[in-house]
């Protein structure tokens, strides 16, 4: 990751923003639609204003990734996930962001969720996200129907979250708009699951860590060397390797960042659903505040069915056995109607090397959500 100040320590936790938006009634089905449609210079500009620049993209199917100076943007049709780190100033992209889509005649916003780990550095911090507090604040003077939430030990590692209720559909200052069904990448919510797992590990071992140093001055380029280190570790065959399209970055000195692109299949009763989702991987491996974090919205059940491309028990060890972390707190946020893994996939402890200890687990029950929460450290 880039740093202003290279002596000084990197914050690894990201702060990570999703926002949905209803399309109009006359919308089309076109994939590259939308949000996609826009020009990446438009997208540019409004993460000048963050405080990171765009290393690289690729383009999917429905999926349109960036790898950025600090994490990560995925561009779908209807919906942005902007994911940064370090002193970045990712919620005030939110009004260009709504600007933008506004334009390209998104004006209602369906959902948005904004959400970080505890930060391992606050006083580095500035704007809203001095503090929690003041993050919540910046986000109700948009959004008219939010909730803010703290799950986990307050003195300890804990995670953050903010969501607004799909009544929020217009933010303030915008003229109302009737808030048609909403269709992701053509399918209703009630039969895509949204899912999204994270990973977030801290206290690498220091096995797991040298790999992510690299000396660039040579004639290997940040995307060649990121390729093969990928290959080396596993990252590239965490899915199988014909479903992944990845796109990843080495820093110099120290560094990494990942985007995949994931055609995957979910059984959903007696049918088989497809689609494209992502992963994305972000490494800071300094001892002293070492981080390590996987994001994934590939919906995935407790155990693999025939034609899925995984299962949540052997992503977790996959992914855990690369960073051997010390600490790790893992979320898994997901549509209640594809509620099997929260209510039993906390239970047991990671696995891939080291053996682990559970210190917290909490599931929540939202408004159309579950969510499971667990914090585990090496015995």
């Amino acid at each position: 990751m880039e740093s202003e100040d290279p002596a000084a320590p990197f914050e690894g936790p990201e702060k990570l923003l999703e926002i949905w938006f209803s399309p109009p009634h006359t919308t089309s089905s076109n994939p590259r639609g939308g949000l996609r449609a826009i020009d990446s210079s438009i997208w540019e500009e409004m993460l000048d204003i963050v405080k990171c620049k765009v290393l690289n993209r690729i383009e999917g199917e429905e999926i349109d990734a960036y790898l950025l100076s600090e994490s990560s943007l995925f561009i779908s049709a209807h919906r942005l996930i902007l994911k940064t780190c370090g002193t970045t100033l990712n919620l005030l992209g939110l009004p260009r962001i709504l600007e933008i889509a506004a334009s390209a005649g998104l004006s209602t916003v369906y959902r948005c969720f904004y959400s970080r780990k505890s930060f391992m550095f606050p006083e580095r911090q500035s704007g809203p996200h001095r503090d929690w507090k003041h993050e919540v604040e910046f986000l109700d003077n948009i959004f008219n129907n939010g909730a803010a939430y703290i799950v986990g030990k307050m003195n300890g590692d804990h995670w953050l979250l903010y969501m607004t209720t799909p009544k929020s559909v217009e933010y303030r200052g915008s003229d109302p708009a009737p808030s048609p069904s909403v269709h992701l990448n053509g399918c209703t919510p009630e039969t895509v699951p949204d899912y999204t797992i994270e990973i977030l590990m801290s206290d690498l071992s220091q096995e797991a860590r040298q790999p992510f140093f690299a000396d660039l001055s040579d004639s290997t380029s940040p995307l060649e060397h990121a390729r093969d280190l990928s290959d080396s570790l596993g990252i590239t065959g965490i899915f199988p390797l014909e479903r992944t399209r990845l796109d990843a970055y080495s820093f110099s000195p120290c560094g990494y960042s990942s985007n995949a692109l994931i055609s995957w299949s979910h059984q959903i009763s007696d049918r088989l659903v497809s689609g494209e989702g992502y992963y994305t991987i972000h490494v800071t491996p300094e001892d002293g505040w070492s981080y390590a974090s996987f994001e994934c919205n590939v919906p995935l059940h407790l155990h693999q069915s025939p034609g899925e491309v995984s299962d949540l028990h052997t992503l977790v060890r996959r992914v855990v056995s690369i960073f051997q972390p010390g600490r790790l707190s893992l979320t898994l946020f997901i549509s209640s109607e594809e509620n099997e893994a929260t209510t039993s996939g906390g239970e047991s402890a990671p696995t891939g090397g080291k053996k682990y200890r559970r210190t917290d687990k909490i599931n929540y029950e939202f408004g159309g959500y579950d969510l499971a929460f667990a914090s585990f450290e090496a015995c």
